[in-house]
């Protein structure tokens, strides 16, 4: 009987072959576990090169990893702080827009009596001359001014001068060492100081002064007179060899100066009054019993009752600088001018015009009301010279 192997399909019997099972068993394990020793070696070195191979690459991989998302971190972050900057300008820039103009913020109405002066300072501080040097005063004296004083005695001498862009009668009068801006608008007969412009050629004398031009029955006598000086000097100053004048003809007073209206004229700062229509002063600028608490403070305008709806006008030409609303002054208007004023319009129905809008003397800005702090219909106007208040009822007479 022949048995059969599973194990090994060329196995023959025992008879046939000469070889038992167990020595084939015996035979066959030594080779299959060095075999299995064989191939382990070879996915060992299989295995070492592969990874001798690929973890190069993936430390490569990691860093370029890295580095890219610290890239994409720094430009996130950049990012979300731009965003951040935009919306806190978001935030505020619409406010500071809304605020930068001159503003008096609202105050309770128990306090208004004592904070009225402080408001109006906060809203009206800012001007004209940011060179104070440029500063002149009501006589037209130009401070700092390089100037001799002396009027000599010695015949007035003019030279031409061609106005430069940037040029005005005081920075012009200070280079040529004149003290007094009377002398440059008596002089060319300047009607309107404020619109010289470049290209104009204007006399400037050696010596401050003004001139006088001789009417019908007068005498240099009589002119030295009006103006306080003497004869002598007027005839050694005009090079006159006699007393014997002509009617039109020019004599050179030194020394002297405009009047206060006439300059003011020269100047535009002839201040007209801001309602044409009928008014009536119902409180004076200075102290006064206020007229809800009784108690005796300083007001710092002029009263002008008027009724409701009556146009109120620019006083000057100039510039709106703040037209808005608090709990003191209602409805108001801010104008700018020239040489440091500025107006205040109080207690207006409305106002007409706009921040930023310029304005010609007489040009409306607004109608009479009672809004603020106020017994009735009226006009509370305020003037203001380079920071200080102004009795504008003096500059309106």
């Amino acid at each position: 009987m022949q048995i059969f192997s599973y194990v090994d399909s060329n196995i023959s019997n025992s008879a046939a072959g000469g070889i038992t099972l167990n020595s084939l068993l015996k035979t066959q394990q030594p080779n299959r576990a060095k075999n299995r020793r064989d191939v382990s070696k070879v996915c060992e070195m299989a295995i070492g090169s592969s990874l001798n191979t690929t973890l190069p690459k993936f430390e490569t991989f990691v860093k370029n990893f890295a580095t890219s998302f610290t890239h994409i971190c720094s430009k996130l972050k950049i990012l979300f702080l731009a965003i951040s900057i935009l919306y806190v300008l978001a935030l505020f820039v619409p406010y500071f827009l809304a605020n930068i103009q001159f503003t008096i913020k609202p105050v309770e109405m128990d306090v208004i009596s004592d904070t009225e002066a402080v408001l109006l300072n906060k809203a009206m501080y800012d001007f004209v001359f940011a060179d104070k040097s440029e500063h002149v005063d009501d006589s037209g004296n130009i401070s700092l001014a390089n100037s001799s004083l002396a009027y000599a005695l010695q015949p007035i001498e003019y030279q031409n001068y061609t106005v430069k862009p940037g040029d005005n009668i005081t920075r012009i009068s200070k280079k040529f060492g004149l003290s007094n801006i009377s002398t440059l608008i008596a002089v060319n007969n300047i009607s309107n100081a404020r619109r010289l412009q470049a290209g104009e050629v204007i006399k400037i004398p050696s010596t401050d002064g003004i001139v006088h031009v001789v009417k019908k029955n007068e005498n240099l006598a009589g002119i030295a007179s009006k103006y306080g000086v003497t004869v002598e000097s007027l005839l050694d100053v005009n090079d006159l060899s006699s007393d014997k004048l002509q009617i039109g003809q020019n004599i050179f007073i030194p020394g002297a100066r405009l009047d206060t209206n006439s300059l003011k004229m020269a100047l535009g700062e002839l201040f007209k009054c801001p309602i044409t229509a009928k008014w009536r002063l119902s409180s004076p600028y200075g102290n006064r019993a206020d007229p809800f608490t009784g108690v005796k403070k300083f007001h710092t305008g002029m009263d002008m009752a008027a009724p409701t709806g009556t146009p109120v006008k620019a006083a000057l030409d100039g510039k709106v600088v703040a037209v808005s609303y608090n709990q003191v002054y209602g409805n108001y208007v801010i104008i700018s001018h020239i040489n440091g004023y500025q107006t205040l319009y109080a207690h207006l129905h409305s106002a007409t015009v706009k921040a930023g809008q310029y304005l010609q003397q007489g040009q409306k800005l607004g109608l009479v009301g009672s809004t603020g702090y106020s017994t009735g219909p009226h006009l509370h106007f305020t003037v203001y010279k380079n920071g200080k208040l102004v009795n504008p009822h003096e500059l309106i007479k």
